[in-house]
């Protein structure tokens, strides 16, 4: 699964919070800014575990019956689930057909009970703990701001990036211990 494109909003303001604290002014290194932001909110999400900045996420899923875990969190709406032929054409499941659940953490999970024949399932859902750059936490929104300056300071020598951005960082790492399938238990 791809992840989506950063909104444009959300890269722009990040440009300004790297550009205040790099005490650059003008535009002339504004594309190179936005690169920078982009990556390290891309390395950001990949090491958490969890999307910083809300978008619509899609991922293609078995017709199993059993519960299946959508790969990004935390998720904030289940958009649509439709069925996919071989040839790649679409259909929109009838509600019916599936059962949606988005649990406590925020993962998203789906269930086909009747796959209408296709071959996998598209389902198309919300993903991100910010609706933009304003509300990601600081200590996320800080982590990014240093690991892009540190893109931008070094960009003809490679070195670490600096080890601030994983100590701001690791509080919010998810680990996935399980293999993500839900089970139901029971008590007698």
């Amino acid at each position: 699964m791809d992840a989506p494109p950063f909104p444009a909003a959300a890269i722009e303001a990040a440009r300004g919070t790297i550009k205040a604290y790099l005490r650059i002014e003008g535009s002339s290194e504004d594309a190179a800014i936005d690169a920078a932001a982009r990556t390290a909110l891309a390395l950001g999400e990949a090491f958490t575990g969890i999307a910083w900045i809300a978008r619509e996420w899609q991922a293609m899923l078995a017709r199993s019956g059993q519960w299946q875990r959508l790969p990004q969190g935390p998720v904030t709406a289940i958009t649509s689930v439709a069925a996919l032929a071989n040839d790649g054409s679409a259909a929109a499941l009838p509600i019916e057909a599936y059962a949606i659940d988005i649990d406590a953490r925020g993962e998203g999970w789906v269930r086909i009970a009747a796959p209408h024949g296709a071959a996998r399932v598209r389902v198309r859902f919300v993903a991100g703990a910010a609706t933009g750059w304003a509300d990601v936490p600081p200590p996320l929104a800080h982590g990014i701001v240093l690991l892009a300056a540190h893109q931008l300071e070094g960009r003809a020598i490679s070195a670490a990036p600096p080890a601030a951005v994983v100590a701001f960082w690791r509080p919010w790492r998810r680990v996935q211990l399980g293999i993500g399938r839900r089970t139901a238990c029971s008590v007698d």
